[in-house]
């Protein structure tokens, strides 16, 4: 790994800051910041790429803790290759992906299997969720959390339904659990009462639009509940993932630092972009799991992620093939693709001055690096791995099907048009992705974890002129 990169003239957003300034990547690691440019007589490294970044910002990668990449088992939708494509052309270089493949990632063998898969085809870093079951605790117990991100929990029935209904076993996962527990909560009982009543009323023709009157915010929020009450009484550490509702925020704290923090909370973009009026023109394009809500809730999940109740934002990309959406309710699966378009769909928040892009870094790049505890990544510091992002603000374009790189070839978003677009994303110190070009010599790194972040940045920032 030997690509030397000076990327100068950059609006370079890092903790907390924006300034003008450049930072030069060399053997897959940055090696200096500066603000404003090099000093003079500073000496680079032997065959340097310059970069002109045109006062474009410059952020740390984008960390995404929660997708669905589908491979194995389900790859007519979406594989780790396509989608980490997709990923990093959307300013993406690590992420996590969910246990709910087939076979389900419930053992460290299947595990290691799909790290195998990853390190052959991803373009972006890497690490996959242990799938907890009923009956899995001795492969739970013996997980190794510096290897592996998380468990996924899932106290509610979803795609690929992994179900842990036992409270036995809850229990014990809660008690005993190595690994930090991401949990999807619904109430299954709630959710199963709410649907038996709308087949009795519709039978096979229930409208998408009941979605989250079947998937209640009571559902949710009781499914949380009781997720935090066992993460308490055991001191386990706790996710709460893709909250939904604004009242899931009363369960999380925004009066100690995230590093501190054992019961954290995650937002995806699609809870905040969309509301329950969308299903009239969007449908089941947009049917997730939990359901979009209502704009108050919209506007609560918003209100949590700026006041740091809520501690990531994330994207739950989920491909399924359009013909798939088409079915009727019953026959039709909860998810949709969005790491392509994550970022820039931010940035329209940002242009509509409802968020800072301070803020952005900090909820897509250094919380999910705090909250994981990953090793030397989601910052621009000295010494870090060289995951960067280059975002004009100022280059707009809509999505349609013929621009977006999902295998499954559609996205929720097309027709909008962003004016915000992601030119450059370096992984590791390799420009992957250079205004639509990729170049996919080398692959992505398997993610490291439990190293605490330093509170603050290292001492490094050269001072340019």
């Amino acid at each position: 790994m030997n690509d030397s990169y000076y990327i100068h003239n950059a609006l370079i957003v890092n903790e907390s800051d924006r300034f003008s300034g450049s930072v030069l990547v060399n053997d897959g690691l940055i090696f200096e910041v500066f603000h404003g440019n090099a000093p003079a007589g500073f000496l680079m490294p032997a065959d340097t790429t310059w970069v002109d970044a045109k006062q474009q910002y410059l952020l740390p990668g984008v960390i995404d803790d929660h997708v669905h990449f589908r491979e194995p088992g389900l790859t007519a939708q979406g594989d780790i290759y396509t989608e980490s494509r997709a990923a990093v052309a959307g300013g993406i270089t690590s992420y996590m992906e969910m246990p709910n493949t087939r076979p389900n990632a419930t053992s460290l063998d299947i595990l290691e299997e799909k790290f195998e898969l990853a390190s052959e085809k991803s373009l972006a870093n890497y690490s996959f969720f242990l799938g907890a079951t009923n009956s899995n605790l001795s492969e739970i117990e013996k997980a190794d959390s510096g290897n592996i991100c998380g468990l996924k929990l899932f106290m509610g029935a979803s795609t690929g339904n992994m179900l842990v209904d036992d409270p036995r076993a809850l229990q014990a996962i809660f008690e005993k659990s190595p690994l930090l527990i991401v949990v999807h909560a619904e109430e299954e009982a709630i959710v199963q009462h709410n649907l038996s009543e709308f087949n009795a009323r519709y039978g096979e023709n229930i409208p998408v639009s009941a979605h989250p009157l079947i998937r209640t915010a009571e559902a949710c929020f009781l499914s949380s509940e009781k997720a935090v009450s066992l993460a308490r009484k055991n001191n386990a550490r706790l996710h709460l993932a893709h909250l939904s509702t604004a009242k899931e925020l009363e369960l999380l704290q925004n009066d100690i630092p995230l590093v501190e923090k054992m019961i954290t909370g995650e937002v995806c973009v699609h809870h905040l972009w969309f509301d329950d009026r969308d299903y009239q023109d969007l449908g089941s394009r947009i049917k997730w799991n939990p359901a979009i809500k209502t704009s108050g809730d919209r506007e609560g999940l918003f209100r949590g992620l700026l006041d740091d109740k809520i501690d990531i934002i994330a994207t739950d990309h989920a491909p399924h093939l359009i013909t798939e959406k088409e079915n009727p309710y019953h026959g039709c699966p909860s998810g949709a693709p969005l790491v392509q378009h994550s970022l820039v769909a931010m940035f329209g928040f940002f242009q509509l001055g409802k968020i800072s892009v301070e803020k952005i870094v900090d909820k897509m790049c250094h919380g999910p690096a705090i909250l994981y505890r990953i090793s030397n990544r989601g910052f621009i510091r000295k010494g870090y791995a060289a995951d960067l992002v280059l975002v004009d603000p100022d280059d707009p374009w809509t999505v349609e099907p013929e621009n977006v790189l999902y295998k499954c070839g559609w996205s929720p978003f097309e027709g909008v048009t962003f004016k915000s677009r992601v030119t450059h994303t370096w992984v590791n110190g390799h420009m992957v992705f250079d205004r639509g070009r990729f170049n996919e010599s080398q692959k992505g790194q398997r993610l490291v974890f439990n190293n605490p972040i330093p509170p603050d940045p290292l001492p490094q920032q050269g001072k340019g002129e």
